[in-house]
C-alpha cells in the first residue's frame, strides 16, 4: 500500500466514526497529501463503503494517472459538482452516500450552495443528501509526519542551512548592501541548492528593522553595528523549513554592544526552554509558557508578541499552533518550530527559531546551523 493509500485509509476510519457515507476533500494540499496529486485543479471523494473517486480537469489526465495511478479517475473542469453528483449514485461497494463530509474551512459559501444545489438535483426529488463538515480532519491527520514527510523536511532544512551558510563565508552579509539585496541572493542560493522555491517571503531586517517581527525587505542599507535578523526556509518535495538567525554586523574590532549581547543571551535561553520542553503529551500553552517566562522574569514580557511556534510541512504554518491561545498536546511525529523574540521597537530586535521533530526521546533537530551569537 502506497503512503498515500495509507493516509486515505487513516481518513476512511475518521468517517466511518463520524457516521459519513463519504468525504469529499477540495482543499488542494489535502488532495495532494492523500492522493499525491500536485496539479491546479484536483478533488477527491472518499467513501467509506466504496471505491475512491479522483477528480480533475482534461489539463491534467496525463499527469493523474501517473501521480494518482490507484484511484478511478473522474475528468470533468467543475471537479467537486462532478464528485457530488458522484456520491449520490449507487456504486460496486454499496447504496448512495447519505451523508457526506466536506471541508468548511475551504468551501465558500456560494461553493457549498452550490453543492447543496447539484445534490438536490440529483436526488431527483428522493431523499437529499447531508452535507456535514469534518472540520480539518485531514490538517489533524498531516499534522503527524511519517518519515517520508520528515525526510523531506530534513532535506529542506539542510538546503536552507547550507545556503546561509554559503552567504556568510563568502562575505555576503556585510554593510553597504540593502536587505532586499540580501534577501534576494539568499533566496537564489536555496533554488540553487535545489528548492522549489523559498517556504516564504524572506525577512531580512537590519537595525531597527529587526525589532519589527515580520519586517518585509526594504532598501535599508546594512551598517556596522546592526542586529541583522534572518527568517527564511526552503521548500523540498512540497514541504517547507523555516529558521531564524539574528547576527551582528561587528563594527570596529567586531564590539558587540553590551545591550544587544544581553537580549540575544536571553533569547537563546529562552529558546532552549522551549525547546527542552518538546514532549509527547506536553499541553501546547505549557511549552509556550516555558520559553516566555524566562523571557518574563527578566522584564521583557512585553517585547515578546507572538506565539512560540507552530507546525510546518505542507504548509509552512500548520498544527498545531504553540501559543497562548494554542489547544491540544503534542504527539511524536509532529514537526514544529520554536522561535521566541525580544523586540524592542526603534532599537533592534532578536529572534532564534528552530524546526524540530517530537519524538518519544529528546525531539530531532532538523535546522541545524550555529546558535551561537556570530559576529560578521
Amino acid at each position: 500500500m502506497s503512503r498515500a493509500a495509507e493516509r486515505r485509509e487513516r481518513l476512511r476510519a475518521t468517517a466511518a466514526e463520524r457516521g459519513l457515507d463519504a468525504v469529499l476533500v477540495t482543499n488542494l494540499l489535502n488532495v495532494r497529501y492523500l492522493t499525491g496529486f500536485t496539479g491546479s485543479n484536483g478533488a477527491l471523494l472518499l467513501r467509506t463503503d466504496g471505491p475512491d473517486v479522483f477528480g480533475t480537469d482534461g489539463r491534467y489526465t496525463t499527469q493523474a494517472g501517473t501521480q494518482v495511478p490507484d484511484v478511478e479517475l473522474l475528468v470533468d473542469r467543475n471537479t467537486a459538482a462532478a464528485l457530488a453528483r458522484e456520491a449520490v449514485r449507487s456504486h460496486p461497494g454499496g447504496p448512495p452516500a447519505r451523508r457526506i463530509g466536506y471541508e468548511s474551512h475551504d468551501v465558500t459559501v456560494d461553493g457549498l450552495r452550490g453543492l447543496e444545489s447539484v445534490l438536490a438535483d440529483a436526488a431527483a426529488g428522493g431523499t437529499v443528501p447531508e452535507l456535514v463538515s469534518v472540520r480539518r480532519a485531514v490538517e489533524g491527520l498531516r499534522a503527524i509526519k511519517d518519515s517520508d514527510e520528515v525526510d523531506a523536511l530534513r532535506r529542506a532544512c539542510a538546503v536552507a542551512d547550507a545556503a546561509l551558510a554559503e552567504l556568510a563565508a563568502e562575505g555576503a552579509l556585510r554593510p553597504g548592501r540593502t536587505e532586499l539585496q540580501v534577501g534576494r541572493e539568499l533566496d537564489a542560493r536555496m533554488l540553487a541548492m535545489g528548492a522549489e522555491a523559498p517556504s516564504f517571503e524572506t525577512i531580512v531586517a537590519a537595525g531597527a528593522n529587526s525589532a519589527i517581527p515580520h519586517h518585509r525587505p526594504d532598501t535599508t542599507v546594512l551598517r556596522e553595528g546592526d542586529l541583522l535578523k534572518l527568517d527564511f526556509g526552503a521548500t523540498v518535495d512540497g514541504y517547507h523549513s523555516d529558521m531564524t538567525r539574528t547576527v551582528v554586523l561587528g563594527g570596529p574590532g567586531g564590539v558587540v554592544a553590551a545591550w544587544q549581547r544581553e537580549v540575544y543571551e536571553l533569547v537563546a535561553a529562552a529558546q532552549a526552554a522551549g525547546r527542552a520542553a518538546l514532549a509527547v503529551g506536553a499541553d501546547v500553552v505549557a511549552v509556550d509558557s516555558a520559553a516566555r517566562e524566562v523571557i518574563a522574569a527578566a522584564g521583557h514580557g512585553e517585547h515578546f508578541t507572538h506565539g512560540l511556534g507552530h507546525g510546518v510541512g505542507l504548509e509552512i504554518h500548520e498544527a498545531p499552533g504553540i501559543g497562548q491561545l494554542g489547544a491540544g498536546t503534542l504527539a511524536a511525529g509532529m514537526a514544529v518550530t520554536v522561535e521566541p523574540g525580544v523586540y524592542l521597537p526603534g532599537h533592534g530586535g532578536v529572534r532564534i527559531e528552530d524546526t524540530l521533530i517530537v519524538t518519544d526521546d529528546e525531539p530531532e533537530l532538523l535546522t541545524l546551523t550555529s546558535k551561537e551569537l556570530l559576529v560578521l
